[in-house]
């Protein structure tokens, strides 16, 4: 039976009952949470160290109305990280490479951050759609450009996380694949092909810490021009 590269996106099952679900409850418990001694552990140390440092990197540059939106935007690093990084994992699912989930992550964020801005300031989120010292006879043309580039935001959002997934599992997929071809046959190309595939593993590993940060950092970007 031929099978297709792009079966491992396809959601498995169990019972007819799609996994997808426990994939996304899974990074809940992977999260260490706080207990009642009065000198916590290192890993809860290091999470709250780096949570910390995280949402002070994002809020720098932030007007304090932002600053509401710390946790939100925390607790959606940690989840896309969590989800991108257990996708790496063999028998398991990565929601984060279909794309109706990331759209379903940016459309509903990214229309927060506009709604927010025209009502504290409807002026001002306005005006982004026009530049300042603009020539009369390209007013319109420059509105019609900057509502599109408003509008194809959450649509950059998904589209970026979900083809540097997508594309980095594919190119695993296929070395993987080469190395059990050529290991009886070519045993040398084949080392050298599996050490390829491990630095390509590693690299996905970046990949996929790097893409849930973007994915933020974004937000961030479009939260502040709106507060």
């Amino acid at each position: 039976m031929n099978l297709s590269f792009f079966d491992q996106f396809s959601s498995p099952q169990i019972l007819g009952i799609p996994l997808i679900f426990l994939a996304m409850l899974l990074p809940i418990l992977l999260v260490v949470t706080n207990t009642n001694r009065l000198v916590p552990n290192r890993i809860t140390t290091m999470q709250t160290w780096l949570a910390l440092l995280f949402t002070k990197q994002l809020m720098l540059p932030m007007n304090k109305t932002g600053h509401k939106w710390a946790a939100i935007l925390l607790s959606l690093m940690l989840f896309l990280l969590s989800l991108n990084m257990l996708g790496l994992l063999p028998y398991t699912f990565t929601p984060t490479t279909q794309l109706s989930m990331n759209m379903g992550l940016a459309i509903p964020l990214w229309l927060a951050t506009v709604l927010i801005g025209l009502r504290n300031q409807p002026t001002m989120s306005l005006g982004h759609l026009l530049p300042e010292g603009t020539p009369t006879p390209l007013v319109p043309v420059l509105i019609i450009i900057e509502t599109i580039s408003l509008f194809i935001r959450p649509l950059a959002l998904g589209v970026r996380l979900t083809a540097n997934l997508t594309a980095g599992h594919l190119l695993i997929q296929l070395i993987s694949t080469a190395v059990f071809v050529l290991l009886p046959i070519m045993t040398t190309t084949a080392s050298i092909t599996y050490v390829v595939l491990l630095l390509l593993t590693g690299l996905e590993v970046a990949v996929a810490m790097i893409q849930a940060y973007v994915f933020t950092l974004l937000l961030s970007l479009y939260l502040q021009e709106n507060v």
